[in-house]
């Protein structure tokens, strides 16, 4: 067993990656567990968001298995990097909002699969890095996400010199969303699955697609494109049970 679910609310699924040794790196058989479980908690329509989190305190995910990388060939390693760049694409499409929960360390791997979720929450003593050029190999597949996140000359720092930040620096570059002390990651971490659950489900959803869209899309083809997308919430009814029920708080409180 390399994961286990949780549910500490019916719209909220946490998904913990176990077995994976004390700093949860990443093997073949974890990743494709991962992705299968990924891939089934993407049916669950009561869903309105996921937390992705690594067990114990010492790591997210510390990165890919060097005694595995350490016995691969060229063939063999386009394997491996394909079955990471599925794991991560099984995030970045996951069909509702994913925050991954940064402790600890998140380095190669680990920081590419944080940034194929939506929100990433750290502890201000987490570390994050891109250290593959310090073993003799690129960063490859969602590294390619980072100079777009980040701006070319951070993502460059990270890439070339291969050294780890902190937290609070991730947070100014745009690499975390939010960094929370350590005892309050949880906390605030559920607060914010909290204010997702009373967002719509239809509209969340859309709102993700829409995101993950745009990312191949030119500006001005994903504002024409919009417009139906637009048009198709009013189909769904969320829009007026969610403005109805503002406006009547509003006449409550005039």
């Amino acid at each position: 067993m390399y994961s286990e679910i949780s549910y500490p609310t019916p719209a909220t699924a946490v998904l913990t990656i176990t077995g994976a040794g004390p700093l949860n790196v990443l093997s073949t058989p974890v990743m494709h567990a991962l992705t299968k479980q990924l891939g089934e908690l993407a049916e669950n329509q009561a869903l309105h968001c996921l937390v992705l989190r690594g067990s114990g305190s010492r790591a997210f995910i510390a990165g890919a298995d060097i005694k595995e990388l350490a016995t691969l060939t060229a063939a063999t390693g386009r394997v491996f990097i394909g079955a990471l760049r599925d794991l991560c694409n099984a995030v970045r499409h996951f069909p509702v909002p994913v925050i991954v929960r940064l402790e600890g360390h998140t380095l190669g791997g680990g920081l590419e699969l944080a940034m194929a979720g939506d929100l990433r929450i750290a502890a201000d003593d987490a570390v994050v890095g891109m250290p593959e050029v310090k073993v003799g190999i690129p960063s490859v597949i969602h590294a390619a996400m980072m100079p777009a996140q980040i701006g070319s000359t951070r993502a460059a720092w990270l890439l070339l010199a291969g050294e780890n930040i902190p937290a609070a620096k991730a947070e100014q570059w745009g690499l975390v969303n939010e960094c929370v002390p350590r005892e309050r990651l949880d906390e605030r971490i559920l607060q914010i699955a909290a204010g997702l659950a009373e967002i719509g489900p239809v509209v969340l959803r859309q709102q993700k697609r829409l995101l993950r869209r745009w990312e191949r899309m030119t500006v001005d083809a994903a504002i024409d494109d919009s417009i139906a997308e637009f048009g198709a919430a009013f189909k769904t009814g969320e829009p007026q049970h969610h403005m109805n029920a503002f406006l009547e708080r509003k006449k409550k409180g005039a």
